[in-house]
């Protein structure tokens, strides 16, 4: 089943995406050797739970339609006893996905992204990537840094502005009508800068400098990272990023936060969704595998919608991070519960 969505997708992904590739002087044979091969790691493991759980119903269906789930339990299997294999192949997806999806995928990520940003950028996400962006950041517990447009793409950047504080107190004040990020220096290439610092006696000193290179704990594309930086880092790499962030108070730390919980939450919806699947297939009912794959299918689909619209309130930060992760499976493991039970003492 995941075999056959995973091409299924690739296929489709291709023919909509082959203009775009021709165009950015690549071929169908680059991107099916040095793109697809990644993405599909990401579509295998961000839809497999939804793959066994069709699967499941599919082969469930079929031992009821055909009697065997009666005779095991006439033979004097108990339902605890007939769910065990589905229980244990469960968790071995689980623990497979959970290992993908927290070391492999991010290596694969960055592969992707490399080709994905390069080729297969739309002209509207071109513009939003490589638009100047503004930044305002904390950098340290008591620096702050502000810049009015920043161009990720030249390290180029207007209206620099650093700040430093002793507590509530302004001790330092950098301004500056331009920068360039030196990379040979790790510092910043200031231009026609304004430097001014308040002593202890409420004193102040003021300096102008046509130049000067000034350095800071961090780079630019620290400050403002990639889109994506989150998936391309395993999981260790990315719980210190997240804390680093948290003490910049960047706005994309909830982004970067359900990226984190939907590693270890995603993995354990496959075991959920799979006694969902059995609770709904193992007994006869009008209309077969068919109606049983309806169900599924529909049920699926809520599922996936649901993760969606808990995510993306997680971003506004209406809704914790880990919530917005677990909830859905909360629901449906409620549900399965439910389910199950009932099932069982059928």
């Amino acid at each position: 089943m995941v075999l056959i969505l995973s091409t299924i997708a690739v296929i489709v992904d291709l023919s909509q995406k082959l203009g775009r590739i021709n165009d950015s002087g690549s071929t169908a044979f680059i991107a099916l050797t040095q793109f697809y091969p990644y993405w599909s790691i990401w579509i295998i493991n961000t839809f497999l739970p939804i793959a066994v759980f069709i699967t499941v119903i599919y082969f469930t269906s079929r031992l009821t339609m055909q009697t065997e789930i009666v005779g095991v339990l006439s033979g004097g299997i108990s339902f605890y006893r007939f769910t065990l294999p589905y229980v244990w192949v469960s968790l071995f997806l689980a623990f497979s996905a959970l290992f993908v999806g927290n070391v492999i995928l991010p290596w694969a990520n960055i592969k992707k992204n490399k080709y994905e940003y390069k080729h297969l950028l739309s002209s509207k996400n071109k513009e939003e990537y490589y638009k100047r962006q503004r930044i305002a950041s904390q950098i340290s517990p008591n620096e702050f840094v502000f810049v009015d447009s920043y161009d990720r793409t030249d390290k180029l950047g207007n209206a620099f502005t650093y700040q430093k504080f002793d507590s509530t107190e302004l001790k330092k004040q950098v301004l500056a009508a331009s920068f360039s990020w030196n990379e040979k220096d790790s510092a910043y290439a200031l231009v026609s800068v304004y430097t001014r610092e308040i002593n202890k006696d409420h004193t102040e000193k003021l300096k102008y400098e046509a130049s000067e290179n000034f350095k800071l704990p961090v780079t630019p594309d620290e400050i403002l990272p990639e889109g994506y930086v989150a998936e391309t880092m395993n999981t260790f790499e990315l719980r210190d990023f997240i804390e680093n962030q948290k003490s910049k108070g960047s706005a994309n730390v909830n982004a970067y936060q359900n990226e984190l919980n939907n590693r270890i939450s995603t993995p354990f919806s496959t075991i959920i969704l799979t006694i969902l699947a059995l609770s709904l297939s193992s007994k006869k009912r009008r209309g077969g595998i068919g109606i049983n794959l309806a169900v599924g299918i529909t049920l699926a689909f809520i599922y996936i919608f649901f993760s969606q619209t808990t995510s993306i309130f997680s971003e506004k930060g209406y809704v914790s991070p880990l919530i917005a992760s677990w909830l859905p499976n909360i629901s449906f493991g409620i549900i399965t519960i439910f389910l199950y039970i009932r099932r069982a003492r059928s």
